[in-house]
């Protein structure tokens, strides 16, 4: 399993974490093969135990599939996954937005700028994993705004579990970029004030994404696609 070098600053059992995720989005681990345990301990001169506890968190965000007695596979994406997650990240972001549009301070709406223009740096720099570190700060502010702290927590819980469909959407080239300017205009309907338009956006943003990795697994079989759906959504 070969994967590009590790910053060094993580702890083992990030690295760990790093090197299967990085392998399973690059696609050198491919759905229902085995992540081989002994390999792992060989390479990071560790025993078993924090690999396993790796793989267990790996697990709760749908990256592997822990058998007992068999070990951890890569777990397979499904379409209905995607669309059932994406469909229920739509309703609850959206009711957030709308929540949070009507309560968001100017210090916060400025800070979600700011965000936002690093955001932009990012994309342009095609660095996908501190992207959605900082993308998640994005959405963690507004949501905190909400006001709703079971809302804020179901969408954090149901974020974690499904960590590898989002990462994996926003890996798909000209993903970040379109991220960016949906987060614009979101920016402005905040600075309105307007819900309504805040829980549009945001249901259209899921709705693209889910759309968009749909669209990638299917060329990753070798289907042939029509216009690209990003290419529709340049004017989000």
């Amino acid at each position: 399993m070969k994967t590009r070098p590790i910053e060094q600053h993580l702890t083992l059992r990030e690295k760990i974490l790093e090197t299967i995720r990085e392998a399973i989005l690059k696609g050198t681990l491919k759905p229902g093969e085995k992540v081989a345990e002994p390999e792992l301990a060989e390479r990071f001169g560790i025993s078993r135990t924090p690999i396993r506890e790796a793989f267990r968190q790996l697990e709760s965000e749908g990256y592997l599939t822990v058998i007992p007695r068999k070990g951890a596979v890569v777990a397979a994406l499904s379409e209905q996954d995607v669309q059932e997650f994406y469909a229920i990240k739509s309703i609850l972001e959206g009711y957030a937005a709308e929540l949070a549009a009507t309560r968001l301070s100017e210090k916060e709406i400025e800070k979600l700028e700011a965000i936002n223009r690093r955001l932009k740096m990012l994309a342009e720099e095609g660095d996908v994993k501190v992207f959605f570190r900082v993308h998640n700060e994005f959405h963690a502010l507004f949501l905190k705004a909400a006001g709703n702290s079971k809302l804020c927590e179901l969408i954090q819980q149901l974020g974690l579990k499904f960590n590898r469909l989002r990462m994996a959407s926003l890996s798909v080239a000209g993903r970040m970029a379109i991220s960016v300017a949906e987060h614009d205009k979101l920016l402005t309907a905040f600075r309105n004030h307007d819900g309504d338009q805040a829980e549009h956006l945001v249901k259209k943003t899921a709705n693209i994404g889910g759309k968009v990795l749909l669209e990638s697994m299917t060329q990753a079989e070798g289907g042939k696609g029509k216009k690209s759906i990003l290419e529709e959504q340049v004017d989000v």
